[in-house]
Protein backbone atom coordinates (compact mmCIF):
# COMPACT_ATOMS: atom_id res chain seq x y z
CA UNK A 1 0.00 0.00 0.00
CA UNK A 2 0.93 3.40 -0.74
CA UNK A 3 2.23 5.69 1.58
CA UNK A 4 2.50 8.81 -0.39
CA UNK A 5 0.74 11.91 1.41
CA UNK A 6 -1.19 13.99 -0.23
CA UNK A 7 0.21 17.46 -1.18
CA UNK A 8 -0.98 20.21 1.44
CA UNK A 9 -4.11 22.16 0.28
CA UNK A 10 -3.11 25.40 1.91
CA UNK A 11 0.53 25.71 3.44
CA UNK A 12 2.51 28.66 5.02
CA UNK A 13 5.54 29.35 6.61
CA UNK A 14 6.12 32.91 8.32
CA UNK A 15 3.69 34.30 6.25
CA UNK A 16 2.52 38.33 6.50
CA UNK A 17 -0.33 39.56 5.50
CA UNK A 18 -0.68 43.97 4.27
CA UNK A 19 -2.70 46.33 2.50
CA UNK A 20 0.32 48.06 1.15
CA UNK A 21 1.97 49.24 4.54
CA UNK A 22 2.83 47.86 7.29
CA UNK A 23 1.62 44.30 7.58
CA UNK A 24 -1.44 43.53 9.39
CA UNK A 25 -1.13 40.19 10.50
CA UNK A 26 2.13 38.22 10.66
CA UNK A 27 3.66 35.07 11.54
CA UNK A 28 1.49 32.78 9.73
CA UNK A 29 2.93 29.12 10.16
CA UNK A 30 0.39 25.80 9.28
CA UNK A 31 -0.64 23.67 6.80
CA UNK A 32 -3.91 21.50 6.07
CA UNK A 33 -5.08 18.43 3.91
CA UNK A 34 -7.56 18.30 0.85
CA UNK A 35 -10.76 17.51 2.75
CA UNK A 36 -10.12 19.37 6.23
CA UNK A 37 -11.22 22.35 7.63
CA UNK A 38 -9.21 25.56 8.98
CA UNK A 39 -11.34 27.72 10.93
CA UNK A 40 -9.87 31.24 11.51
CA UNK A 41 -10.00 32.18 15.51
CA UNK A 42 -9.59 35.87 17.26
CA UNK A 43 -11.22 39.09 18.30
CA UNK A 44 -12.20 41.21 15.61
CA UNK A 45 -9.79 42.97 13.57
CA UNK A 46 -6.88 39.92 14.20
CA UNK A 47 -6.48 39.37 11.04
CA UNK A 48 -9.15 36.33 9.68
CA UNK A 49 -10.64 37.98 6.84
CA UNK A 50 -7.20 39.04 5.85
CA UNK A 51 -5.96 35.88 6.01
CA UNK A 52 -8.95 34.92 3.39
CA UNK A 53 -8.22 37.97 1.01
CA UNK A 54 -4.57 36.46 0.88
CA UNK A 55 -5.48 33.19 -0.47
CA UNK A 56 -7.61 35.04 -2.67
CA UNK A 57 -4.71 36.97 -3.99
CA UNK A 58 -6.24 40.81 -3.08
CA UNK A 59 -3.95 41.86 0.16
CA UNK A 60 0.26 41.52 0.19
CA UNK A 61 1.85 38.07 1.15
CA UNK A 62 5.13 37.92 2.20
CA UNK A 63 6.83 34.53 3.35
CA UNK A 64 5.77 31.44 1.94
CA UNK A 65 2.65 30.61 0.81
CA UNK A 66 1.54 27.51 -0.83
CA UNK A 67 -2.29 27.24 -2.54
CA UNK A 68 -3.33 24.13 -4.21
CA UNK A 69 0.52 23.58 -4.56
CA UNK A 70 1.15 26.96 -6.37
CA UNK A 71 3.65 29.11 -4.46
CA UNK A 72 2.91 31.92 -7.20
CA UNK A 73 -0.84 32.53 -6.50
CA UNK A 74 -2.05 31.44 -10.10
CA UNK A 75 -3.95 28.54 -8.89
CA UNK A 76 -6.47 27.39 -11.82
CA UNK A 77 -9.48 29.32 -12.17
CA UNK A 78 -13.27 28.37 -10.32
CA UNK A 79 -10.39 26.00 -7.70
CA UNK A 80 -11.13 28.59 -5.14
CA UNK A 81 -14.49 29.32 -3.94
CA UNK A 82 -15.62 32.03 -1.42
CA UNK A 83 -19.10 32.74 0.19
CA UNK A 84 -18.32 36.31 1.52
CA UNK A 85 -20.21 37.71 4.67
CA UNK A 86 -24.18 38.46 4.15
CA UNK A 87 -23.82 41.91 5.58
CA UNK A 88 -20.92 42.64 2.38
CA UNK A 89 -23.99 41.72 -0.25
CA UNK A 90 -25.74 44.36 -1.87
CA UNK A 91 -29.45 43.25 -1.56
CA UNK A 92 -31.62 45.15 -3.78
CA UNK A 93 -29.59 44.22 -6.74
CA UNK A 94 -32.19 42.81 -9.06
CA UNK A 95 -30.88 39.29 -9.86
CA UNK A 96 -32.67 35.94 -9.02
CA UNK A 97 -31.74 33.26 -6.94
CA UNK A 98 -30.29 31.04 -9.94
CA UNK A 99 -28.59 34.02 -11.81
CA UNK A 100 -26.29 34.15 -8.76
CA UNK A 101 -25.32 30.51 -8.71
CA UNK A 102 -24.34 30.85 -12.18
CA UNK A 103 -22.07 33.71 -11.41
CA UNK A 104 -19.72 31.03 -9.78
CA UNK A 105 -19.28 29.36 -13.24
CA UNK A 106 -18.08 33.09 -14.78
CA UNK A 107 -14.60 32.43 -14.70
CA UNK A 108 -14.94 28.86 -16.72
CA UNK A 109 -17.37 31.16 -18.90
CA UNK A 110 -16.31 34.32 -19.39
CA UNK A 111 -18.16 37.59 -19.00
CA UNK A 112 -19.68 36.90 -22.94
CA UNK A 113 -19.98 33.69 -23.60
CA UNK A 114 -23.85 32.42 -22.85
CA UNK A 115 -24.09 28.93 -20.28
CA UNK A 116 -25.28 25.98 -22.16
CA UNK A 117 -26.98 23.34 -21.24
CA UNK A 118 -24.52 21.38 -19.21
CA UNK A 119 -23.89 24.84 -17.12
CA UNK A 120 -27.41 25.18 -16.45
CA UNK A 121 -27.62 21.65 -15.02
CA UNK A 122 -24.89 22.29 -12.78
CA UNK A 123 -26.42 25.13 -11.37
CA UNK A 124 -29.51 23.50 -10.84
CA UNK A 125 -27.80 20.66 -9.13
CA UNK A 126 -25.49 23.22 -6.60
CA UNK A 127 -28.77 24.76 -5.85
CA UNK A 128 -30.54 20.93 -5.00
CA UNK A 129 -27.73 20.39 -3.06
CA UNK A 130 -28.14 22.57 -0.90
CA UNK A 131 -31.70 22.70 -0.92
CA UNK A 132 -32.72 25.61 -2.92
CA UNK A 133 -33.84 24.62 -5.73
CA UNK A 134 -37.42 25.80 -5.07
CA UNK A 135 -36.23 29.28 -4.99
CA UNK A 136 -33.94 28.82 -7.52
CA UNK A 137 -36.70 32.03 -9.58
CA UNK A 138 -36.77 34.32 -6.46
CA UNK A 139 -34.73 37.56 -6.26
CA UNK A 140 -32.11 36.64 -3.60
CA UNK A 141 -33.01 40.21 -2.30
CA UNK A 142 -36.21 38.42 -1.13
CA UNK A 143 -34.23 35.72 0.74
CA UNK A 144 -33.71 35.10 4.41
CA UNK A 145 -30.38 35.70 5.31
CA UNK A 146 -29.75 31.65 6.22
CA UNK A 147 -31.13 31.32 2.90
CA UNK A 148 -28.71 33.73 1.54
CA UNK A 149 -25.68 31.92 2.51
CA UNK A 150 -27.13 28.37 1.04
CA UNK A 151 -27.19 30.62 -2.29
CA UNK A 152 -23.81 31.88 -1.68
CA UNK A 153 -22.64 27.91 -0.56
CA UNK A 154 -24.18 26.66 -4.06
CA UNK A 155 -22.24 29.66 -5.97
CA UNK A 156 -19.04 28.54 -4.18
CA UNK A 157 -19.65 24.71 -5.39
CA UNK A 158 -21.13 25.15 -8.68
CA UNK A 159 -18.02 25.07 -10.02
CA UNK A 160 -16.21 22.13 -8.36
CA UNK A 161 -13.41 23.67 -6.66
CA UNK A 162 -10.60 22.29 -4.58
CA UNK A 163 -10.97 25.04 -1.92
CA UNK A 164 -13.54 26.85 -0.11
CA UNK A 165 -13.37 29.89 1.45
CA UNK A 166 -16.35 31.07 4.29
CA UNK A 167 -16.13 34.49 6.08
CA UNK A 168 -18.78 34.29 9.64
CA UNK A 169 -20.84 31.91 7.55
CA UNK A 170 -23.24 31.40 10.49
CA UNK A 171 -24.00 34.87 11.89
CA UNK A 172 -27.45 35.42 12.71
CA UNK A 173 -28.63 32.27 11.35
CA UNK A 174 -31.46 30.06 12.80
CA UNK A 175 -30.80 26.53 14.18
CA UNK A 176 -32.38 24.71 10.62
CA UNK A 177 -30.01 26.80 7.76
CA UNK A 178 -27.05 26.52 10.42
CA UNK A 179 -27.36 22.99 10.77
CA UNK A 180 -28.15 22.91 6.70
CA UNK A 181 -24.82 25.18 6.47
CA UNK A 182 -22.62 22.36 8.56
CA UNK A 183 -23.97 19.49 6.69
CA UNK A 184 -22.85 20.52 3.07
CA UNK A 185 -19.69 21.48 4.67
CA UNK A 186 -19.25 17.98 5.96
CA UNK A 187 -20.16 16.85 2.71
CA UNK A 188 -17.50 18.56 0.59
CA UNK A 189 -14.87 17.67 2.94
CA UNK A 190 -15.65 14.28 1.86
CA UNK A 191 -14.95 14.77 -1.36
CA UNK A 192 -11.23 15.89 -0.57
CA UNK A 193 -12.08 19.89 -0.92
CA UNK A 194 -10.56 22.16 2.05
CA UNK A 195 -12.86 24.98 3.76
CA UNK A 196 -11.14 27.93 5.28
CA UNK A 197 -13.76 29.40 7.93
CA UNK A 198 -13.70 32.73 9.63
CA UNK A 199 -15.63 32.74 12.73
CA UNK A 200 -15.62 33.55 16.28
CA UNK A 201 -18.40 30.38 16.91
CA UNK A 202 -16.03 28.35 18.91
CA UNK A 203 -18.76 25.70 18.82
CA UNK A 204 -19.05 25.96 15.13
CA UNK A 205 -15.10 24.92 14.85
CA UNK A 206 -15.54 21.79 17.08
CA UNK A 207 -18.18 20.45 14.90
CA UNK A 208 -16.28 21.13 11.73
CA UNK A 209 -12.33 21.60 11.94
CA UNK A 210 -9.71 19.12 12.46
CA UNK A 211 -7.33 22.15 12.89
CA UNK A 212 -7.56 26.42 14.13
CA UNK A 213 -5.66 29.38 13.33
CA UNK A 214 -5.81 31.28 16.50
CA UNK A 215 -5.06 35.07 15.54
CA UNK A 216 -4.35 38.54 17.23
CA UNK A 217 -2.74 40.39 14.55
CA UNK A 218 -0.35 37.92 14.95
CA UNK A 219 -0.71 33.94 14.94
CA UNK A 220 -0.98 32.77 18.49
CA UNK A 221 -1.39 29.15 17.40
CA UNK A 222 -2.15 27.20 14.35
CA UNK A 223 -2.60 23.16 14.61
CA UNK A 224 -5.18 20.50 16.05
CA UNK A 225 -8.11 22.61 17.81
CA UNK A 226 -7.81 20.83 20.77
CA UNK A 227 -4.25 21.44 20.97
CA UNK A 228 -5.33 25.57 20.19
CA UNK A 229 -7.55 26.39 22.20
CA UNK A 230 -6.48 25.53 25.30
CA UNK A 231 -7.02 28.88 28.31
CA UNK A 232 -3.37 30.08 27.72
CA UNK A 233 -4.12 30.61 24.28
CA UNK A 234 -7.26 31.86 24.25
CA UNK A 235 -6.16 34.65 27.01
CA UNK A 236 -3.40 35.74 24.83
CA UNK A 237 -5.47 36.63 21.97
CA UNK A 238 -8.11 37.95 23.55
CA UNK A 239 -6.18 40.54 25.47
CA UNK A 240 -5.87 38.54 29.00
CA UNK A 241 -9.92 37.79 28.80
CA UNK A 242 -9.99 34.65 31.07
CA UNK A 243 -11.06 31.48 28.93
CA UNK A 244 -14.01 31.22 31.39
CA UNK A 245 -14.80 34.74 30.76
CA UNK A 246 -14.65 33.80 27.04
CA UNK A 247 -16.68 30.58 26.61
CA UNK A 248 -17.66 29.82 30.10
CA UNK A 249 -19.65 26.28 30.30
CA UNK A 250 -21.28 26.81 26.88
CA UNK A 251 -18.38 26.57 24.80
CA UNK A 252 -19.39 27.48 21.31
CA UNK A 253 -21.43 30.75 22.03
CA UNK A 254 -20.17 33.81 19.85
CA UNK A 255 -17.38 35.71 21.29
CA UNK A 256 -16.98 39.21 20.04
CA UNK A 257 -13.89 41.09 21.68
CA UNK A 258 -13.24 45.12 21.02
Amino acid sequence: MSTTQAAPALRYKEASFSYGGSPTLTGVTGEIQPGEALALIGPNGAGKTTLLRGILGTVQVSGTMEILGRTDGKVPKGAIGYVPQVADLDVTFPVTVRQVVMMGLYAELGWFRRPGSAHRKRVESALDRVGMSDRAGLRFGELSGGQRQRVLLARSIVASPKMILLDEPFNGLDEPNREALLEIIHSVKREGVAVVVSTHDLKLAYECCEDVALLAGQQIAFGPIDEVLVPDNLEKAYGGRSSDELVGSGLGEEIHVG
